[in-house]
């Protein structure tokens, strides 16, 4: 964790064997695990926490009060915005853009891990959406706003609905 342009904001606790990649800025009251890796030039806002094994991309930004239960992998130019939560083995593609307060899940009803959804690249996740253990999203997706995924989705379509539904 040598890195000269690494800014940690106050009250941050960052774990001196995750790797921090060069002009990555962390806010106030965050937590790194040991074995996170964050890229070049991303930002982590305010109250974050990245458990052990989660990898961040170059040209993130992981807004306040964002939670990774471990092993994720956020692709590059990814927006995960505040209150999201982000269950063990969740997987985000590039370009991706997540709002607001998104749940993933990676347990079954039994309460067997199953492993996080996988995100594929340039989708659109919109605020409250839920995704359940399990399933992919194709590329260039778009889930609306409190939709609730407990299926795989389609590339190139939109999702809406509680349970989410195919509408184009």
């Amino acid at each position: 964790m040598k890195n000269e342009t690494l800014k940690v904001g106050q009250f941050s606790i960052v774990h001196e064997n995750s790797k921090i990649g060069n002009n990555v800025k962390i806010g106030n009251f965050c937590v790194i695990h040991e074995g996170v890796e964050i890229g070049d030039n991303t930002e982590i806002k305010d109250y974050v926490e990245l458990r052990t094994g989660t990898v961040v991309g170059e040209n993130c930004i992981i807004d306040s009060r964002v939670s990774s239960s471990g092993n994720n992998k956020i692709g590059n130019n990814v927006t995960v915005r505040y209150d999201s939560i982000l269950a063990r083995g969740v997987e985000i593609g590039d370009n991706t853009y997540l709002c607001p307060r998104v749940m993933t899940n990676n347990l079954d009803t039994e309460g067997h891990s199953i492993g996080g959804a996988k995100v594929g690249e340039n989708c659109f996740i919109g605020t409250n959406a839920v995704l359940q253990h399990g399933i992919i999203i194709g590329e260039n997706t778009i889930l609306g706003s409190m939709s609730f995924v407990n299926k795989d989705c389609d590339a190139n379509s939109t999702y809406i609905g509680i349970p989410a539904i195919k509408k184009k």
